[in-house]
């Protein structure tokens, strides 16, 4: 890692190895990051595969839309982990490799023989990343935990439903990614902790945690005092006013945020004396009149176009975009001109659209070097790598431990 002289044209983690030993989602989507920042990945999956080739749409068999969006740039190693051959395989590759993530239960990994103790024995300065539903220390270390679950148990039902009468999840896998995205930072800090001390260490991404500590930056509330003196919740989001504005077309989302965008928005609209006595003009004020406020932008722009409110926050500087549709996504004039949506051909699949990396590196960019691969498509090539010969990595193929399709 401290070679300055290595080559870093597809991405700045070039060089660095994971053992990638998850699936569904978190996991994935956070060792796809790690890849596209050009780490070599190796996907370890039983020999039936991640749950996620059968689950979106499926393009072709065990190749579903999901599982392409989560597991580009890596290598599929199909491996039987109950069996003594494939774990003699797993052994083999983990002094091999810098970082090693997985979102087992920990009880299980450990009854697999590939707890971090044992891993660290034949890899002292790997960085052994476990991605958990609830911290190792507490009482819930044992149970299942997947993004609904967390949803409720972390308050983030609870604070999507209006008025809280009825708790509901978010519409998307929002535990899942964004412990994801957690985990991809905290491999990175790992990592450079290895680089200045030469040493690995055991990491724990625990999802509950997680998500506890991403619901509550705004809506700790009164319980930021101990005793609370007040409820906790964010009123400005949980009023019920902060909605997209219905207009005479449609819905358009507007935020009219400071002192001024809300005295040009009421002033342009001819409701300027409304405006003040709403008290616009004072934030505190304006916070305790907030459902007033946001009841009375609805009013003003029922009245007119989608459109033409995009022409008016333009000129008024008020943040505001119409509401796109997710079909309506790959047209999104800012995201055609960035090119965020890429076309390809995938071998296996045929013609695709995926969303490239967004973050943007100047002097080492992230790479899309090549499409998720088939269940056990590296198989024979890793297995080679290890000095396993054709006989060898047939014999494998023919007891049931591993799944050769190069």
């Amino acid at each position: 890692m401290s070679d300055a002289n290595i080559d870093l044209s597809d991405g700045p983690l070039t060089g660095i190895r994971i053992l990638d030993l998850t699936s569904v989602v978190l996991g994935p989507l956070a060792t796809q990051i790690l890849g596209d920042y050009g780490a070599e990945v190796i996907k370890i999956e039983s020999l039936e595969g991640d749950l996620m080739r059968s689950n979106g749409v499926n393009l072709s068999p065990s190749m579903s839309s999901i599982y392409l969006a989560i597991n580009r740039n890596k290598q599929s190693l199909a491996l039987d982990l109950k069996s003594e051959q494939g774990k003699a395989i797993l052994r083999q590759l983990i002094p091999r490799v810098d970082v090693l993530v997985h979102n087992m239960r920990v009880s299980a990994i450990e009854k697999l023989g590939f707890g971090y103790d044992a891993v660290a024995q034949a890899n002292p300065q790997i960085v052994y990343c476990a991605a958990t539903g609830f911290d190792q220390d507490g009482p819930d270390k044992d149970r299942p935990a997947f993004d609904d679950i967390i949803q409720a148990a972390c308050g983030l039902a609870s604070v999507n439903s209006l008025d809280r009468d009825r708790p509901d999840y978010v519409s998307t896998l929002v535990a899942d990614k964004t412990t994801g995205m957690v985990l991809v930072n905290a491999v990175l800090a790992a990592l450079l902790a290895k680089s200045r001390s030469g040493q690995g260490q055991y990491v724990e991404v625990p999802m509950l945690e997680t998500m506890v500590a991403f619901t509550l930056v705004e809506h700790l509330g009164g319980l930021t005092r101990n005793p609370a003196t007040q409820s906790a919740g964010y009123s400005r989001v949980l009023g019920g006013g902060r909605q997209p504005s219905p207009t005479r077309d449609g819905f358009i989302a507007m935020l009219p945020y400071t002192n001024h965008h809300w005295e040009s928005f009421f002033k342009d609209a001819g409701q300027e004396a409304l405006g003040q006595s709403l008290g616009v003009s004072n934030r505190v004020t304006r916070n305790a009149n907030i459902k007033g406020l946001y009841a009375a932008l609805h009013q003003i722009t029922a009245t007119k176009t989608t459109a033409e409110w995009i022409e008016i926050c333009d000129r008024l500087d008020i943040p505001a975009t119409p509401i796109y549709a997710m079909e309506d996504l790959p047209a999104h004039p800012q995201l055609q001109a960035v090119g965020l949506f890429e076309d390809t051909v995938h071998p296996d699949v045929g013609a695709i659209r995926y969303v490239r990396p967004t973050v943007k590196f100047a002097k080492t960019p992230a790479k899309v070097r090549h499409q998720a691969h088939r269940l056990g498509q590296d198989t024979h090539t890793i297995l080679s790598e290890l000095g396993y010969s054709a006989d060898q990595i047939q014999a494998l193929a023919d007891q049931g431990v591993i799944l050769n399709s190069n």
